[in-house]
């Protein structure tokens, strides 16, 4: 045998991987939606009520949005060609950060190409090795991500305990320089709310910074749509807030907005900032008409809310029997609602009867999520025949379930 022959594939262990990972039921693949985002789309040629978007104020098929975005296009171009600090800089990005900053009641905002970008972006910048960062367990992938990159010793606390925040930076806070708690504002696949006024509290104790990610509040709470900052009662506080253009905003990219120096500094030192191609003119100006329409329209927020409340209440009592077979309907105040389900292999089945009576909504597993669930999410533009839709599909799947 020759010496060839003998070698081992180093890539071989990835088709071992995808092995595992279908045992499991951990196995994904995307499906193509077509047309426009709207509450009914096609799915493999089929019409279905979609309740997987997070287009929350259906504001990403709007005809005003599509026209700013081709008259961008049409001044600017397809592309910004490079970064801001070279060739990627245009009028029209400082005009979607004034308009950012002017929402949220801060002094200054920077924009972001992704809201990944701007999680990691600055995190990595206001903190080092020997800084510590403690987070929220249920924090979103890009929050995690940018604790680990930062370099900062990382410290994840129970799901919105406090106790455990507090014990955490008891022991530990008076051994590093800089510290700071990072948390989502509305939980993506639970739908709650963090306690943000205990927060800030320990952090005042405590002398922590706080980073919030407002990425699915955003337009959806808080009496001018500036998220869950303003929905509690905290703005003007001293935070860090970030967030995504690509939800209720229903264009691409993310945000920092916070104290003038905060921004000026995050432009010197964020390296996903620094060194990615500017957002481009398109998403800039579809960024901007929505903000445009939040502030215009907050009738389209009474709607969503009202309609949530009314899936929500629904979904109560289809699930209420079910309760002792291991059902339950999270706690939420948002337009996110997920029904946990005892198992992975029981939301894989009742996500296909969803899908077969055309219903499109999540069916979430680990390792994105602890605990599997179906999680709907709300549209304004959703009526009540929709959601009642969603009910019948749901009762008559988990009849089937025996």
């Amino acid at each position: 045998m020759n010496q060839a022959s003998k070698l081992v594939d180093p890539y071989s262990w990835i088709e071992r991987s995808l092995t595992t990972i279908h045992k499991a039921n951990w196995y994904r693949s995307p499906q193509a939606l077509e047309g426009l985002p709207g509450p009914v789309m096609l799915l493999d040629g089929e019409a279905v009520l979609n309740f997987a978007s997070n287009d929350y104020l259906g504001l990403a098929g709007d005809r005003e949005l599509i026209e700013m975005t081709l008259a961008a296009v049409e001044q600017w171009g397809t592309g910004s060609t490079g970064s801001r600090l070279i060739t990627g800089h245009r009028d029209i990005h400082r005009a979607l950060e004034r308009e950012i900053a002017a929402l949220k009641n801060t002094e200054g905002a920077i924009v972001y190409s992704s809201g990944y970008g701007a999680n990691i972006g600055v995190l990595s910048a206001i903190v080092g090795p020997k800084d510590l960062l403690v987070g929220d367990a249920y924090n979103h992938s890009s929050l995690i991500s940018g604790c680990k990159i930062s370099g900062a010793s990382f410290q994840p606390y129970d799901h919105g305990n406090m106790v455990a925040l507090r014990d955490i930076l008891t022991a530990q806070r008076s051994h590093f320089r800089r510290c700071a708690i990072v948390t989502d504002s509305v939980f993506s696949m639970d739908g709650d709310l963090c306690p943000l006024g205990e927060i800030l509290a320990i952090a005042e104790e405590f002398e922590a910074m706080v980073v919030i990610d407002e990425a699915h509040a955003t337009g959806v709470l808080g009496a001018t749509g500036a998220g869950v900052v303003e929905f509690l009662g905290f703005t003007g506080q001293p935070l860090i807030q970030v967030g995504t253009l690509s939800k209720a905003l229903a264009s691409l990219g993310g945000y920092v907005a916070g104290s003038a120096a905060l921004v000026d500094f995050l432009r010197n030192r964020s390296a996903s900032w620094i060194y990615s191609t500017a957002l481009s003119p398109a998403d800039t100006a579809a960024a901007l008409a929505a903000i445009d329409r939040v502030k215009a329209e907050p009738e389209r927020r009474d709607r969503l809310s009202s309609i949530a409340n009314y899936l929500r209440e629904g979904l109560w009592r289809v699930v209420g029997p079910w309760g002792d077979r291991g059902f339950r309907l999270l706690p939420s105040d948002t337009p996110i609602i997920c029904l946990q389900v005892p198992d992975t292999a029981t939301v894989l089945t009742l996500g296909e009867q969803l899908r077969a009576g055309g219903i499109f909504a999540g069916a979430i597993r680990p390792p994105t999520v602890p605990t599997s669930r179906l999680r709907f999410t709300v549209r304004a533009d959703h009526s009540r025949a929709h959601c009642d839709a969603v009910l019948e599909v749901l009762e008559k799947a988990l009849k089937t379930l025996g």
